[in-house]
């Protein structure tokens, strides 16, 4: 059984939704991220935008597996916030992906049930106001060939409709390909088995 290779995310940042409950505001943001120096850079942003807030509260989910997340309640009751949020985060199904929930205080207490509701609804809505896509887990190889071998490299580029990512062309050319992970052991073959091709993963 293939394993999955794909993995879904939002393509932009979304439009800013806001959500009111008894005198508080809650506005809601969705943010592509591939990295956690990016959450702290959206959230200084929004700090600016509303500086008279009372609470920046977040989650995040980030590799192409899922496998991280963070979720944060700034100063709210524990988990009314933060959860939430990331709740949402696992409902889209999305990761590369941060969400922040501004709140404006009121002047009424909306005890832990209304708030998590309220977190919960600022972040469905921001989720659902952004633009979902799907995306492809890749494998990275670099390709490395004398000129003269050009055609025939291009030839099974064409054929598998490979993404070139970055390339050297000169007597040796390299070629920095992008290949879906189902596909890259049968990729890897492939070129391994071409005369005057050599074909290695790509480290960063």
């Amino acid at each position: 059984m293939m394993e999955n290779d794909t993995y879904k995310t939002i393509a932009g940042p979304s439009p800013e939704v806001l959500y009111k409950d008894r005198g508080s505001k809650f506005f809601g943001y969705a943010y592509p991220i591939v990295s956690e120096e990016e959450v702290k850079f959206h959230l200084e942003n929004l700090k600016k935008v509303h500086f008279n807030a009372r609470h920046w509260c977040y989650a995040w989910q980030l590799g192409v597996y899922y496998e991280h997340y963070r979720a944060n309640d700034d100063g709210e009751p524990s988990n009314s916030a933060g959860m939430p949020i990331y709740g949402q985060l696992q409902s889209f199904e999305v990761t590369q992906c941060l969400v922040v929930v501004v709140r404006y205080f009121g002047g009424t207490k909306l005890g832990v049930g209304g708030l998590m509701q309220a977190y919960k609804t600022a972040a469905q809505m921001a989720l659902a106001a952004a633009e979902m896509i799907q995306k492809t887990i890749n494998d990275t190889f670099v390709v490395h060939f004398e000129y003269s071998e050009m055609n025939t490299v291009m030839r099974i580029i064409k054929e598998e409709k490979i993404e070139i990512e970055d390339q050297t062309l000169e007597m040796n050319c390299e070629f920095k390909i992008n290949v879906r992970k189902n596909e890259s052991e049968r990729i890897f073959e492939l070129f391994s088995n071409t005369y005057k091709v050599k074909i290695k993963k790509f480290e960063d």
